[in-house]
């Protein structure tokens, strides 16, 4: 099955998270199909925390791919401060 989750990067305390299409049977950080976002929870000033390609989650979600409940929550946020 594909899922949609958070592979972790960056450094030690310094987390960075892309947000990837991956077979659920694959490790967090190994093999991927695509690279559809980023979530940087550490990001100060002007820096951009979050963002996703709409389109490719909307494919993704079409052919039957789950997101994380993780990925869920930060999707739903992003689209209730881009409605407010």
């Amino acid at each position: 099955m594909v899922v949609i989750r958070l592979s972790r990067g960056g450094a030690k305390k310094r987390p960075f998270y892309n947000i990837v299409a991956t077979d659920s049977r694959n490790r967090r950080d190994g093999r991927f199909i695509e690279r559809i976002g980023f979530y940087n929870p550490v990001a100060s000033g002007a820096e951009e925390t979050f963002r996703i390609a709409q389109d490719r989650l909307t494919h993704w979600q079409g052919v039957g791919a789950q997101m994380s409940p993780t990925v869920a929550r930060l999707v739903a946020d992003a689209a209730k401060k881009t409605a407010a």
